[in-house]
Formats: structure tokens, sequence, C-alpha cells
């Protein structure tokens, strides 16, 4: 049957038993039409589906599958085509286990590094993230399995998640907290979106109607449904009218009958009920009707997840340690070489089909010995676990420590307090690096931590969380096997107080406001031009790249053009190698305060040894624009832009000015609150002011540079038009046909 005949069959109980969950799960049956529920899961980095007899909450037994690399490391390979093609391999692992929708991936933004929920998002930058997942959504929708874009939105912290208001100006939620989802919608259409527990501004997401329909629906184009995050529904009858048509998991009945009662009071329009319960039947329609038997590879699933943390490791720090000859006798340090910590806690958490350490991976290759150094069940420093270390490490040519952040450090449910590793790891690395100067730091973590010990390590290898090869992949790279060739997708600050949200975060009770604004991460740091440990967009490589010729497709562009930007990549090393382009652009127009630069375009490219390639980037109105509120609407202003290419967002190679025209203009009205400077700053207004400038200043020359550092000259400008009656012979008749006068002149 086809939806429209199944809906015409369905009772108003049934209709309304269908926006609800059968149980923790699975979404309900129709037996009678011959409608099968369908189960949806967890697991943005892998298949995380609940065994028949685990606990209702999904947290302990699940079915094995392949633990992928979490985003907070994919998101650092910077490479769409890998993460399409991790995505392919998690749908099928779907259709081989009847899994409908696939939960993720989430792309909130890294507000905070204390978030415990950070190693599942991608990225500071909402242009990456955006990128990383609308390639997530493609490779999974590819085996014919849905994804669940989540957590829309504004859902920065795991602090009283369920209940707190996330106070967010329109302009800052527009720019950072939600164009990751808008370029994962639009690009790649995912089957459904999930909501945010929290609330927006005083109103819960779950209900927002300016969120789920205006803004999700009718300005970027969804299709499919919206699904409550676990528990997330507040007001099931004002969620129906807002644009919520799935709560999960099941209410035992309870909001079914509200749904029915408001129906049959009037209060709710049936038509609402229908056309969520058409949304649900279509996305599940078509996962029954392109399900087909599917057996894993699961080895070949393997060696994806090795490749996949291979490419998004970061290489912070190099002397000349690495990479490690493979003649050299190497000690590998710390329990986490031996037992590595692969994954984040919470609903991720996936039933891995095998682990493999560095310590496993290296023996039998390479002369390894290992020392634990510290315990994995305590944070304090333990003597003799260091003592025997700090030996293993002296009589080795290279001593590897395995450091990073235990599984109670960072897990849903609730926010890190610091940004500090467990005692015993700093601990442990300063008495090593002490004993060998050739001590090479590897990292398990899934957020950014201190660094005291920087400057007494020769090498620092971030591996984030790497997945269930990521000691394979972590061995491929420190014995030189490949190049490491990641960038961080944020920025490590140099102490949590850098942090921009520090003062806010993560609230006080139900209220956090993010009084930063639009100035999160690197726009942060940059835009104030504080140190950091470790830029936006930084890695190392064993080899080097030289960036030349940028060039424009045009000098000048308009709000319907397209800017193609062209440069030039070389690998001027002796070793393969990727290096990742990046491309920022530069307001220098003044016409907004923004951000230092933002990055609007990215690209991979893979270089032997004395290539030479050329990248082609493109950008169009939105990479130059702001979000202005007054006219609900995103603006690029008259001017000079800069575009600027870089290895990093501190290491930028190459510039190119382009102007924006938009012939246009913003729709403005002229009134006696304007300044004389504003008037003048405009071409169509700055005759006239020009005239009045002279009127109160007669001796005035603007084109004196003299005149402009003139202290009168400024007070003038910074007058508002009521004030010039008491410099010039103005009545309030003749101030009105000023105004009238430049508002005719701004219509031209």
């Amino acid at each position: 049957m086809t939806v429209k005949e199944i809906l015409s069959q369905l009772t108003l109980e049934e209709k309304a038993g269908l926006c609800s969950g059968e149980d923790f799960w699975h979404l309900k049956s129709i037996q009678r039409l011959g409608l099968p529920g369908v189960m949806v899961c967890d697991g943005p980095h892998g298949l995380r589906k609940q065994a028949s007899e685990a606990d209702h909450l999904g947290l302990k037994l699940s079915v094995p599958a392949v633990c992928f690399p979490a985003a907070s490391a994919t998101a650092c390979s910077f490479d769409t085509g890998l993460l399409e093609e991790m995505g392919a391999a998690l749908g099928q692992m779907c259709q081989a286990e009847d899994v409908s929708v696939l939960l993720g991936p989430a792309v909130n933004i890294k507000r905070s590094p204390l978030c415990g929920r950070n190693f599942e998002y991608f990225s500071e930058d909402p242009c990456l993230a955006g990128e990383m997942a609308a390639a997530h959504i493609r490779g999974v929708q590819s085996q014919n399995v849905g994804t669940s874009l989540k957590h829309f939105a504004a859902n920065n912290q795991e602090y009283r998640r369920m209940t707190s208001s996330s106070q967010v100006d329109e302009r800052t939620l527009r720019e950072i907290y939600f164009p990751a989802f808008e370029r994962a919608v639009k690009k790649a259409q995912p089957w459904t979106v999930m909501c945010s527990y929290n609330r927006i501004n005083g109103e819960f997401a779950s209900e927002n109607k300016w969120l789920l329909t205006d803004v999700l629906r009718d300005e970027w184009g969804f299709e499919g449904y919206v699904m409550t995050d676990w528990g997330a529904c507040n007001d099931r009858v004002k969620g129906l009218k807002a644009g919520l048509e799935l709560e999960m998991p099941a209410s035992g009945g309870v909001n079914d009958r509200e749904i029915v009662r408001a129906v049959r009071e009037g209060r709710l329009d049936e038509a609402v009920l229908d056309r969520a319960v058409e949304r649900i039947l279509n996305i599940t329609l078509r996962y029954l009707q392109n399900h087909k038997p599917t057996v894993c590879d699961l080895d070949a699933q393997n060696q994806l997840a090795r490749k996949v943390a291979r490419e998004s490791m970061v290489l912070l720090k190099n002397q000349g340690a690495l990479p490690i000859a493979k003649e050299q006798k190497v000690a590998f340090i710390g329990a986490f070489a031996k037992t590595p910590r692969y994954q984040g806690g919470g609903s991720s958490h996936i039933n891995a089909t095998k682990v493999t350490g560095a310590l496993e991976a290296a023996q039998g290759r390479f002369n390894v010995t290992y020392a634990p150094g510290y315990s994995l069940e305590r944070e304090t420093p333990d003597p003799a676990l260091i003592e025997e270390a700090v030996s293993a490490a002296k009589a080795a040519d290279v001593a590897v420590v395995f450091a990073g952040l235990p599984d109670a450090f960072e897990s849903e449910g609730y926010d890190r307090a610091h940004m500090r590793m467990p005692q015993s790891h700093n601990a442990l690395i300063e008495a090593v690096a002490a004993a060998q100067p050739n001590t090479v730091v590897v990292l398990y973590n899934g957020s950014p931590v201190e660094t005291p010990w920087i400057d007494q390590v020769n090498a620092l290898l971030e591996g984030y969380l790497g997945g269930q090869a990521v000691g394979a992949a972590t061995v491929d790279l420190l014995f030189g096997d490949y190049s490491p060739c990641g960038k961080l997708a944020e920025t490590f600050p140099l102490r949590l107080e850098d942090n921009p949200s520090y003062l806010n975060f993560p609230g006080v009770k139900d209220t956090v406001e993010y009084r930063e604004g639009v100035f999160v991460g690197y726009r942060y740091y940059d835009s104030k031009k504080m140190p950091v440990r470790f830029p936006f967009g930084f890695g190392l490589s064993y080899t080097q790249f030289e960036y030349s010729a940028l060039r424009l497709s045009a000098d000048t562009l308009g709000p319907d053009d397209t800017l193609t930007c062209y440069l030039k990549v070389k690998n001027t090393g002796s070793r393969p190698g990727k290096e990742i382009v990046q491309l920022y652009v530069r307001d220098c127009t003044g016409a907004a305060l923004r951000p230092d630069k933002e990055l609007r375009a990215f690209a991979k490219v893979a270089l032997q040894p004395g290539e030479e390639k050329e990248v082609a980037l493109t950008l169009d109105m939105r990479a130059f624009a702001f979000y202005d509120v007054e006219s609900h609407a995103w603006r690029a202003a008259d001017g000079t832009y800069e575009i600027l290419a870089g290895a990093s967002s501190r290491d930028i190679r190459l510039s190119r000015a382009v102007t924006f025209q938009n012939p246009v203009k913003n729709p403005v009205q002229v009134h006696e609150n304007w300044t004389v400077g504003d008037l003048l700053a405009d071409p169509r207004t700055g005759p006239a002011a020009k005239k009045l400038l002279g009127q109160m200043m007669p001796d005035l020359d603007l084109e004196d540079e003299k005149a402009k550092e003139d202290m009168m000259l400024h007070v003038m400008l910074n007058l508002p038009l009521r004030s010039v009656r008491s410099f010039v012979a103005f009545d309030n008749d003749k101030l009105r046909e000023l105004v009238d006068q430049m508002n005719a002149a701004l219509k031209g």
C-alpha cells in the first residue's frame, strides 16, 4: 500500500500511536494493515544495536559492531570523501542488522572544551562541521538507511541539558549554531532530524515552531520527519503543532491519549496529525521498500577504521624523534599503549568487534618494550610504576608515552570540570622526558587538554578517540609507514580561562547565556590575537608544502555570482604526504562587528615528493555575508574582502582582495538619529551629508589628511541629524525635508 492508502485506513488512535515509539528503539507497527515496526539505533561512529536481552536503556549489551573513530577525530581529517566511505560502511551494517535509521551525526558546535559530549561533535567551526556531516549522511543513506541529524539546536553542554535555556541572539544562532545543520540538510537531506532537550530563549526545542517549521522546513527545505531526543518531549500537542512528528521512546500511551483528546476537543486539527503520520510513513516505507539482506565484511570495515584513524591523527610537535627508524629500540610507556581509550561514554558506546592497541600492533614487527607507567584505576601517580617507566625509557632510543583522558573524564551526561589530564599521566610524561630526550607523547582524548610538559617532549601526536583500530593506526604513523595528515578541528587554548565562554559556561541553574556571540573558538582567539597552544587547522607532516599562485576568477562579484579561487600546492619534501588547504574570508568593510577571519572552504590534497597540483575552491555570497537581524536576512556589505589561503588559521600563506557590489542596496530608512558620519559613508547620501558638514565646518577640506585628525570633525561626524539644529539654522520642517531627501537618495 501507498502512504496515502495506509493513512486513509488508520483510526484516530492508530495515527496518534504512530507518533511515538513502541518501545525504546522501535516505531509502532499496524499489524492489521501489514505495516511492520522499524528499528532506530544509536551510533554516529558505529552501530549500537541493543541485544534482545539487554537492559531497557541499552547502555549495557549491544551487538558487536566495528567502532570507527569518533567525530572529534574524523573532523581532523578534513576529508569528506573519507567520511562518505565510512558512512557507507555504517549504512551497510545497519542493513545487515535491520536498522532503519542511524541516530547521527551530531553537529553541535564546540562552544567550550568542557562539554562532556564534545568527542561526539565535529568542530568549533560550522563550515567544517556541516561539510563533514553532509558527507557522513550521504554515505549512510547511499545504503538506503536513514540518518538523524542531531541535536537541533544550541545544545552545547550536558549540565541540566533537559531543562536549561540557551539564551542566544538570532545573529549568533544563524552564523554559528545553525549553519552546520543547514549545510547538512541542503546538501544531503537527512531522513530525520533530532531536536535537542534544551530550551532556546525560553522555549523547548521540541515545541519551537520557528525552529522546527519556519527555519528547518520552510527556509532550508527539510523533507523528512523530526524526532525527539530520548525523553525531550515537553508538551506533546504543542510539539505536534510546531513540527515535531515522532516522540521517542514510548510514552506508555500517555501522550498518544493527549493527542486523541486534543483532536476530539478541537484543540488540534486532525490535518496536522495526518501530516505528521504521513511524514513518518514516508521514511518508514522508503526503508522497507529498499531493505535487502546484507552481509558485512567486518575485517574490511576494521581496515577502513584503521585508515580513518590514520587520516585523522594530528602531529602537533616534532623535533626529529618521528618517524621512528624501524631498527631503533623503542619503549612504549603508559597503560593506553596496551589498553587504548578509543571511544567516548554514553549513548554512542560501541561493543567493538576487536580492539587493537599500539603495543599489540608493534610487537613482532619492531623492537618494542613496555612499561604501564600508571594505573587505569587511579588518577594519582604510582612512584613504582614511574620508576619502572623511567628505566625502560633510559634503555631505549625512543620513548613513546601513551596518555590522555580516561573514560570517567568525559562522557554524555556530565561536563568536564577542567582541562587537565590525570596527575598520573602528567607526572609520567615529565619523568620520562627528563630521562629520555627522544620522548614522544601520544594522546587519546576526546577534547583539548592542557599540556604543561610540552616544552620538555620531542614530539606530540594527537590521536583523539580513534576507534577500535587506533593502536594499529598509531603505529603506522609512529614508524613512518604513512605521514600524519590531520589538522585540528578545534583550538587548543593555553588554559581554560582563555576560552570565550569561560564566564558563561555552563550557566546558572536553568539559564546559560551565550554572551560571546559569534566569537567562538578561533573566531575569538584570532580576533583578539591571543596566544594559543595549538591553533585551529594546525597540523604537521613528515614532509613540507609550499603554496603559490593564488588567483581569483573575478575582481568584483555580486550577490548572484560565485568566486573560484585557484592556488598551487607543492610537496617540497622527500616523502609522500597530504596537505589540507584552508580558505578563509576577512571582511574589510567595517559594516558589522565580525571575526578576524572565517573558514569558508577547504580541500585535502595528496602529493608525491616534488609534485605540484592546482586547487580550486568556490565561494558564493554566503561566504561573504553576515546575518542582518534588522532585515532578518543574510547581507554582504559593499566593499573589500580578503581571500586568505592558509595551512591553519594562524598560518596564512597567500591573500588576494576582491570587491563585493550589490546593485540592490540594503533597504534602510534614514531617521533623525542617523549620524552625519554614517550618511557620509554611503555614496548615495554622501553628497548631501558632505554639504551639511560644510555648513557646520565651512573651512573643512575633507581631502586634507590633517583635517581628518581634527577633534571637531570627529565630534561632527558622530552627531545625529537631530543635533544639527544646534549648529546650523535648521528648523523642524527643514530637518524633515533633509531626512526625506536622504531617503529618496537611498531608493535611487
